[in-house]
């Protein structure tokens, strides 16, 4: 199906081939944004955990879990509030990516969302236990958020989030580009 940005959206599901399979218990719905700040910029996030995954750091883009009640559009709005301090238009959406969390037994519905910030920096709001591992977020190119990514190792949960989101990543490259 084309949107108005020009772009098929992004269908896609990948397994984890990082963690042992025991089971799926649950899902989770979440909103993710790729967000530009009308310059050409676009933000990121480097995290730092360690955890039941292990210790590493990585990039991703900024979301969470979709709150009960909400739609996907007006999660990202509320993540993206949260963490990077603005409120955000939705222009598109660019895909939707399934995911799989092994060692924690969760499956991953992630809506994601081509976004423009607006506005004057508001202060971030952490509110959730993953809003704790963001150590900064970086506003970037696109193709520098690409090479980013491409440094990230091939294992692990950085290996799971890469190749969850370079392909949107991606995809949003190209729908920048045509505008």
């Amino acid at each position: 199906m084309l949107y108005d940005y020009g772009v098929m959206k992004i269908i896609a599901s990948f397994s984890d081939n990082q963690y042992p399979f025991t089971g799926i218990d649950h899902t989770r719905e979440i909103s993710r944004a790729i967000v530009g700040d009308g310059h050409g910029h676009y933000a990121v996030h480097f995290l730092k955990r360690d955890d039941i995954f292990g210790k590493s750091d990585y990039y991703e883009t900024p979301g969470g879990g979709i709150d009960a009640g909400e739609t996907p559009e007006e999660a990202v709005v509320r993540e993206c509030r949260e963490e990077l301090g603005y409120h955000v238009k939705v222009l598109a959406p660019l895909g939707e990516v399934d995911d799989f969390y092994n060692l924690i037994k969760r499956q991953n519905h992630n809506h994601y969302y081509l976004c423009q910030r607006e506005g004057d920096y508001l202060g971030v709001d952490y509110v959730s236990e993953g809003d704790l591992i963001i150590a900064k977020t970086l506003w970037l190119p696109i193709p520098e958020v690409l090479a980013l990514y491409e440094k990230m190792p091939n294992e692990g949960v950085s290996a799971l989030v890469k190749q969850r989101e370079v392909p949107i990543w991606e995809a949003a490259l190209r729908v920048t580009k045509g505008k």
